[in-house]
């Protein structure tokens, strides 16, 4: 890896640990925390009696101690910092696999003419550079979505328990959906900031024949060439890709986990053993993938022209594909997100697991709305 590519993956790890530091410690998220009105995304929290404060006080522990088995506080700056670490293996290890299928994808969008088709594309892929050419931009994908991942997983942990935070318990269940929608918006927004120079650089080996075989030749070539700007033009289309993307991701996920555990798995969850829980999550994980590939598409293939075209702008490429241009590569593009959603989400519950992280169920009525929309259907029958 080039000096400068280090220097900016470091100052990007130090840049989210300040969101982090700033939104963690900021007045509105100890309001929240601390609020009587608790929502069912963020844990419960009794004050201590009068015997046990001075006991909490003499060990420094907080009013809201570790559960017995966690290595962590739900919520804490070591949750957050976990989930961070957790999103860096997801995404990095899972993007950089599939590689060569987002290589072929790639050209298919910048070409259509000469890849035609998937198995096409792989071919002549193959024929012009040998199996070694299918590895093109893994060193750009694995630290770009590293940092994305970063930023991602651990940003949406702390908007979302923020968000929850900032509504009464009642209110945070009946709008959750927004809230999933909301945070993992936010947390997509700095994440893409992290991950646009790097995407920059994949798309140009990948797509233009010639121009760099490694990161350590394209990143200072495109920067003697167009300047810093070069490395953030498709930051407009990546969140326009991303962000739906992700808001999908999560808000899916979340609602199909809950949704399996309700009307498919045939147990509890806390009767599950973690293999059945890490299935159900993998499970999940896919179809969320599905949605995510259909919903990010069109976004999709304008970033790669975008990329691969120095003189190119967001309408001229709309202008020169048409409405099903945009949606060339959809079908490789769905398995391959599809597959790599499953395993992002199998990968950050493991290491949530093997790192012995509190993992919360999904989301339940609270016990008071379920009470009173008892009583007011047993008043209606009357």
């Amino acid at each position: 890896m080039c000096s400068v590519c280090a220097s900016s993956a470091v100052q990007c790890a130090v840049y989210y640990y300040r969101i982090l530091d700033i939104i963690m410690f900021s007045s509105l998220l100890d309001v929240a925390r601390n609020s009587p009105f608790r929502g069912p995304l963020t844990p419960a929290q009794c004050e201590p009696s009068s015997l046990a404060a001075p006991q909490a006080a003499q060990s420094g522990m907080a009013a809201a101690a570790v559960v017995q088995g966690d290595s962590c506080e739900f919520a804490s700056p070591k949750y957050f910092a976990l989930c961070g670490l957790g999103g860096i293996l997801s995404c990095g290890i899972t993007h950089t696999a599939v590689v060569p299928l987002d290589l072929v994808k790639c050209r298919l969008q910048v070409d259509p003419d000469k890849y035609k088709n998937v198995l096409t594309g792989f071919k002549v892929s193959v024929r012009e550079e040998g199996m070694r050419g299918l590895a093109k931009g893994w060193a750009p994908t694995f630290i770009g979505y590293s940092l994305q991942g970063l930023c991602k997983f651990g940003l949406y942990e702390v908007f979302k328990v923020t968000y929850s935070g900032m509504l009464d318990e009642e209110t945070a269940y009946t709008y959750r959906t927004f809230v999933y929608l909301a945070a993992s918006a936010s947390a997509e927004f700095f994440a893409d900031i992290a991950l646009s120079p790097l995407e920059a650089a994949k798309v140009r080996i990948q797509t233009m024949p010639g121009f760099a075989t490694t990161l350590r030749e394209a990143w200072p070539k495109m920067l003697q060439n167009e300047g810093y700007g070069t490395f953030y033009k498709g930051l407009v289309p990546l969140w326009g890709r991303q962000i739906p993307y992700t808001m999908m991701k999560f808000a899916c996920f979340e609602k199909t986990l809950e949704l399996l555990y309700k009307y498919v798995v045939p147990k509890p969850r806390e009767q599950c053993s973690k293999g059945e829980q890490l299935v159900v999550t993998f499970a999940a994980g896919y179809i969320a993938g599905v949605f995510c590939a259909i919903v990010s598409h069109p976004a999709d293939t304008v970033v790669s022209k975008l990329n691969q075209d120095k003189t190119a702008t967001v309408g001229s490429i709309v202008g020169k594909l048409g409405w099903a241009g945009v949606w060339k590569g959809l079908g490789p593009r769905i398995i391959m997100i599809g597959t790599l959603t499953a395993l992002q989400w199998f990968i950050y519950d493991a290491v949530k697991v093997w790192l012995r992280m509190p993992r919360p169920p999904p989301a339940e009525m609270p016990e008071s709305m379920r009470k009173r929309l008892e009583a007011e259907e047993a008043a209606k029958s009357k």
